[in-house]
């Protein structure tokens, strides 16, 4: 006799790859039918109500419904459950008892994924959405020299604010970022240093190529250039891709699945040099690092190079307390960090690498962290959009609070995009005041190494 899967995620849930390639796939009567199946399931459930929007936004079509059941949703209205999906991974990974391998087989995120490409098949996907979705595109024009200058006086300008609201659809209190001439790839060409010995520690080789990602690239390269001074202090050359372009999360988010295929064809041949000739990877943003960890190996299960990628890639905190498992981290640090307020990022949780980012910093003496297990609810463009603005910072309101509370000398997050988030809300909150600016858990070590 089979025995069911029993309720309550007591096995560890099992990822199955993405079936994009599929014509059914993209099938809306197919799709239709599932998304009807998980609602059903989640409706009787209710245990995310908490996370994001999606599930009220579900809950409130099926309360007010004339059956009061799933049923009696319109099929139209099943997009306005999955627009606010952002694909943080939090449901599947933390909350819902029904993950396979249960049998209820229920991947809320991926099937939020598959509607959404849907959606961008059909050619449904605005502008606005592929225009703030094209990173390097943006990065590229926004930073030259000049031309960064005024887009930055113009992101600030309020006038010009609600031009671009009634034009782009970009909310006029969102908090844009700023752009550089001087890319983050510029400060890692600038700080290599070539005669570092390597020394191979646990599963890491001892030298690392920086994948800056297209947010320390263009937006906050002083990220890039604290990692690099960081690892560098640790006695890790570091290097950098001879190439690279967005890891795909955007568009990914987005449902546009060959983009995301077309950006894989470039980063993995150029991580694949280096890793072959015994390099690691290291990206400092956590969405960057889990879209090669999970989603890319998810999307490519049978592309060898993806899977070694996989095996290769790692959070810059992960890497740095792997090697000090060998004695192999510097611990001598001059100067404390006193009390900081830590917002642990979606993306880094469902890693499921532990609080590496506050276990190392907690080595610095008489420094403590007050962690925060909340999602700040930016997710990178959803914040930033019209509609959607004032739920992100709904959804940001308890993780603001308890940084109001902790009174901290410090306030991080691994997510410089959920950073800047929290300091809006702290601005929006107390609008008389300055707040203080986030600062990245990078900028926190090197601070305590007095680099």
């Amino acid at each position: 006799m089979a025995i069911s899967k029993r309720e309550g995620s007591l096995e560890a849930p099992t990822r199955h790859p993405l079936d994009w390639k599929n014509p059914d796939f993209y099938n809306e009567d197919s799709l239709n039918k599932e998304l009807e199946r998980v609602f059903d399931i989640c409706h009787g459930c209710r245990r995310c109500v908490s996370l994001c929007n999606s599930f009220p936004t579900l809950f409130d079509l099926v309360d007010n419904s004339s059956t009061m059941e799933v049923d009696g949703v319109a099929k139209s209205d099943y997009m306005k459950v999955v627009d606010h999906c952002y694909l943080c991974d939090l449901c599947y990974m933390t909350k819902c008892p029904y993950v396979p391998p249960h049998e209820w087989n229920l991947d809320f995120p991926h099937l939020m994924l598959r509607a959404k490409a849907v959606k961008f098949k059909k050619g449904e996907t605005s502008t606005r959405d592929k225009i703030l979705s094209s990173t390097d595109l943006m990065g590229t024009f926004a930073g030259i020299p000049i031309v960064s200058q005024v887009v930055n006086a113009t992101n600030k300008n309020p006038t010009f604010r609600k031009g671009l609201a009634k034009v782009l659809g970009v909310h006029v209190n969102a908090k844009i970022p700023s752009y550089h001439s001087k890319k983050g790839r510029h400060y890692v060409k600038a700080l290599r240093d070539t005669s570092l010995p390597v020394t191979p520690a646990g599963r890491t080789t001892g030298k690392v190529a920086i994948f800056t990602t297209c947010y320390g690239n263009y937006n906050e390269p002083h990220i890039i250039e604290d990692l690099a001074k960081v690892f560098q202090h640790n006695q890790i050359p570091v290097t950098l891709l001879n190439k690279e372009q967005c890891c795909g999360m955007p568009k990914l988010e987005l449902g546009d699945l060959e983009a995301v295929a077309k950006a894989k064809e470039v980063n993995i041949p150029a991580m694949m040099q280096l890793i072959n000739d015994g390099w690691d990877i290291v990206a400092p943003v956590p969405s960057c690092v889990l879209m090669f960890k999970q989603e890319l190996p998810l999307m490519f299960p049978h592309d060898a190079d993806v899977q070694l990628v996989k095996t290769r890639i790692f959070d810059p905190f992960e890497y740095l307390m792997l090697r000090h498992k060998d004695g192999q981290l510097k611990t001598e640090f001059k100067q404390s960090l006193g009390k900081v307020s830590y917002h642990a990022s979606c993306h880094l949780r469902v890693q499921n690498l532990g609080y590496k980012t506050r276990e190392l910093l907690e080595l610095v003496p008489n420094t403590k962290f007050d962690l925060i297990e909340r999602c700040s609810g930016h997710d990178g463009t959803y914040a930033v959009k019209q509609e959607f603005h004032e739920t992100a910072m709904k959804i940001c309101r308890p993780v603001v609070t308890k940084v109001q509370q902790a009174k901290a000398d410090y306030y991080a997050s691994d997510c410089p995009m959920a950073g800047h988030h929290i300091e809006n809300g702290l601005q929006q909150k107390e609008p008389d005041t300055t707040a203080k600016a986030p600062t990245h858990p990078l900028t926190m070590l090197r601070i305590a190494y007095g680099l």
